[in-house]
């Protein structure tokens, strides 16, 4: 396929946002929809639309659509917050394709690790039970099997602990002085906002390059790290020494995921520990 790719991503928020600037760099077609396109970056085509809602938005693209990435967040953190946003939204976006006469050469849905409920500190990679038991788990499940029964190629990309500009949730805990347990040690697992893009941009390309891509992919850096470590690296760097008296980091499940899939296909993240994602963002500021 030539440079000249047509894309949509539909849900182009931050993570969608990126990969639109890193697909207009590489000569690609990029549409966004969203509901608020005035935030879309400069040169992406807007598609001004609700995924919750049934009705295919006005400006829907005309023509073909070589790739389709559904990038969606759910604005509402309950059952049926996240049903609206990744089931129902995905099942409207492929009837709009479908209306239209068009079908992408591959969907890319966004998932997350949250499909996984396995607690111990053990190592997951793609191959491991998805059995969540959180209703957000389940639903993303139930999300991944409408875009692999969709009729269309398509792989799901199980992004874990987002952080980067803007996501300083830790960064915020940290400065209260919040504590973190050691024992036993709790496993977290996390990307960069930015890896996260360059992991899409990365299947993009590579798809359009004519290489065989999974069904499946787990977005996360080299370093699945103790959450005590994480803290105390954190304290360190910013120079807090102060405990809070009332309350800790608290946070369910421990695991440890595997790149190694996504690393096989050539993607490496430019943020392979917390370490240098955060010194970045502790830069910046």
């Amino acid at each position: 396929m030539s440079d000249t790719a047509s894309l949509l991503i539909a849900g182009c928020g931050d993570v969608g946002s990126r990969l639109a600037q890193r697909m207009l760099q590489a000569g690609w077609t990029v549409h966004g929809l969203r509901r608020t396109v005035a935030a879309l970056p400069a040169g992406v085509l807007p598609v001004a639309g609700d995924l919750e809602q049934a009705g295919c938005p006005l400006q829907w693209p005309e023509g073909p659509l070589d790739y389709l990435v559904y990038c969606a967040a759910a604005t509402q953190h309950d059952a049926a917050g996240y049903r609206a946003a990744y089931v129902d939204g995905l099942r409207h976006v492929l009837a709009w394709l479908a209306a239209h006469g068009q079908k992408p050469r591959r969907l890319l849905f966004v998932s997350s690790s949250g499909v996984y409920g396995q607690r111990d500190g053990e190592w997951i990679d793609e191959t491991a039970p998805a059995v969540a038991e959180s209703y957000s788990g389940q639903l993303m499940r139930e999300a991944e099997r409408l875009a692999l029964g969709s009729g269309l190629p398509a792989t799901c990309v199980r992004l874990t602990g987002i952080y980067g500009p803007g996501r300083e949730w830790l960064l915020k805990q940290v400065r209260m002085g919040y504590r973190v347990v050691s024992e036993p040690p709790l496993y977290a697992n996390r990307i960069h906002v930015d890896d996260c893009a360059g992991l899409l941009a990365h299947l993009l390309r590579a798809d359009a390059g004519g290489v065989a891509l999974d069904d499946c992919y787990i977005g996360v850096d080299d370093d699945p790290a103790a959450l005590h470590e994480v803290v105390a690296w954190l304290r360190e760097r910013m120079g807090v020494t102060g405990w809070s008296e009332e309350s800790a980091v608290r946070r369910s499940g421990s695991k440890r995921c595997s790149n190694a899939r996504a690393r096989a296909l050539g993607w490496a993240p430019r943020y392979p520990s917390y370490r240098e994602g955060y010194a970045a963002i502790l830069d910046e500021a």
